[in-house]
């Protein structure tokens, strides 16, 4: 389970579960942007706790889904395969590229200047 990844409504998923927490099959599924049959949404929730990403408890008549990793973990996982195939590696290309958004307000550019400096004294 070290490189996680996950196909697109997988991924749906999990964004909802992360967010939302314990989840029914019909919680997730009024949450998803996508109008997606029970079924597929139930078969998206077994697939994941088959490969150990989510976990699940009974609620009733019905399974509450939780996912059983954090958004942190997949969010390396997923920003480790970015910098691999898009920037050769290269950390500070792919800091380059975050920073030079123009969509990035000043509090954001100013909270990343922290993270790069508290990083830089705990050396």
């Amino acid at each position: 389970m070290s490189d996680l990844h996950f196909p697109p409504r997988e991924l749906a998923v999990m964004s909802i579960l992360w967010r939302l927490g314990p989840s029914t099959v019909t919680e997730v599924r009024e949450a998803l942007d996508e109008d997606l049959a029970y079924t597929t949404v139930l078969s998206a929730l077994q697939t994941l706790e088959e490969k150990g990403y989510v976990s699940h408890e009974a609620a009733g008549r019905a399974y509450r889904y939780a996912a059983a990793i954090p958004a942190e973990r997949a969010g390396r996982s997923a920003i480790a395969r970015i910098k691999d195939a898009i920037f050769q590696g290269s950390s500070a290309a792919m800091l380059t590229q975050i920073v030079s958004d123009e969509r990035l307000d000043r509090a954001e550019l100013e909270r990343m200047r922290a993270l790069l400096d508290a990083r830089l004294d705990a050396r």
